[in-house]
């Protein structure tokens, strides 16, 4: 995963992280973290609470000094400069903008601490790029909050950092504001090109904004990769159930048969890509999305060959708008969950119908039984 420096070119700026550990008085909250963040791109730190991601934005920060290992940003060591010699900003959840001045001001704060003295130009073009040019002479209690953070946004970006470090940036806002702040900050990251680490607790927000993103559990990475990556062939239960939601149904490993995996699954043989299988035999998880699960009446045809179990229930149907939600009580007492489009091609299916339920292969992932199937979930958190 990590990169050496010697394979890195002079102008590459890739901030690295090698054995990065931090200890507290009675517990470790990163341990031994090897990471590359590639130089502009959007990367994300996910994970729940109290899983390390935050304390790793800290000491990237400078903010907390590790008790072991290295911080680099290309071949240059920060592990130990002070956060002001850093060409690293931080944008908080808070804002932390100053009452007293208008928003113009706010932004000028740091080239005016600097001496700069033509600055004009330069704070009108961040304005600009923020989109809140004709809010210049506004204080920061006359705005909302998703102006307030591109006004935080902006104060940061205009000190020039290598490094923009977001810590969960967007919590503060209502649902629909921070969908479009999700969006905002990407256009501006991809106009500006620079490195940009995102720590968060929210799935879609690191889905919808990051190349890529490392979950975080327990002080270490369980997994890394581009959003579609990590949802699509999860490695471990951790990542399957925290990022989205899955079922995963107990089987027994058979073998392999070309490219695929075979298992049974409550006495109905089940096949995997061999890509996404990760366990090779013994006992498994057979993984699978709630939105990849087709549902027909008993005898029905499904669009979804191979891989179809008899004698499912529904026990509980959630209208949301653009989907239902099907709970669907199988034969050996395990309730799977079905997210099915309402496209309008038929009627919802209501509470005690009798269904047959299916999944195409190439939609499945296998997990080592060994792991918990709890893992990652809600409940299992708190």
């Amino acid at each position: 995963m990590a990169t050496s420096a010697g394979t890195n070119t002079i102008a590459s700026r890739d901030l690295r992280l090698e054995s990065l550990t931090k200890e507290f008085a009675t517990f470790t909250a990163v341990k031994s973290l090897d990471l590359v963040v590639p130089q502009g791109k959007f990367f994300a730190l996910l994970g729940p609470s109290g899983c390390g991601k935050t304390t790793t934005l800290r000491m990237v920060a400078g903010l907390d000094t590790p008790t072991s290992g290295h911080i680099y940003l290309g071949d240059q060591e920060v592990t130990y400069d002070k956060p002001y010699k850093r060409p690293v900003n931080t944008v908080f959840q808070n804002y932390a903008l100053f009452p007293h001045l208008d928003i113009f001001e706010n932004v000028a704060f740091g080239l005016k601490r600097r001496g700069i003295k033509d600055i004009k130009k330069e704070v009108g073009d961040m304005l600009d790029l923020v989109e809140l040019t004709s809010q210049s002479t506004k204080k920061p209690t006359q705005m909302s909050g998703g102006q307030q953070q591109r006004v935080a946004l902006a104060r940061a970006l205009i000190n020039r950092p290598e490094v923009l470090l977001l810590d969960e940036p967007l919590g503060a806002l209502d649902l629909k504001l921070r969908r479009a702040m999700q969006i905002e900050l990407k256009r501006i990251q991809t106009e500006v090109g620079l490195t940009f680490i995102h720590v968060t607790h929210d799935q879609e927000e690191a889905m919808t904004m990051a190349d890529t993103i490392a979950v975080m559990n327990g002080g270490v990475i369980e997994q890394m990769g581009a959003p579609g990556e990590l949802y699509d062939n999860p490695k471990t239960t951790f990542v399957a159930n925290f990022l989205g939601q899955s079922n995963l149904l107990s089987g027994d490993i058979v073998g392999r048969d070309g490219q695929q995996v075979i298992a049974t699954l409550q006495g109905t043989k089940v096949s995997v890509l061999a890509d996404r299988a990760h366990a090779d035999s013994g006992s498994g998880w057979i993984g699978i999305r709630p939105e990849k699960v087709m549902l027909a009446e008993v005898g029905g045809q499904i669009d979804a060959p191979g891989n179809r179990i008899e004698g499912g229930v529904i026990s509980d149907v959630s209208f949301v708008g653009v989907s239902t939600q099907y709970l669907i009580r199988m034969p050996w007492g395990q309730e799977l969950m079905a997210f099915e489009q309402n496209t309008g091609h038929r009627g919802l299916f209501s509470v005690g119908t009798r269904v047959d339920v299916s999944w195409r292969p190439e939609y499945a992932f296998l997990l080592d039984a060994s792991q918990d199937a709890t893992a990652g979930t809600t409940d299992a958190d708190e």
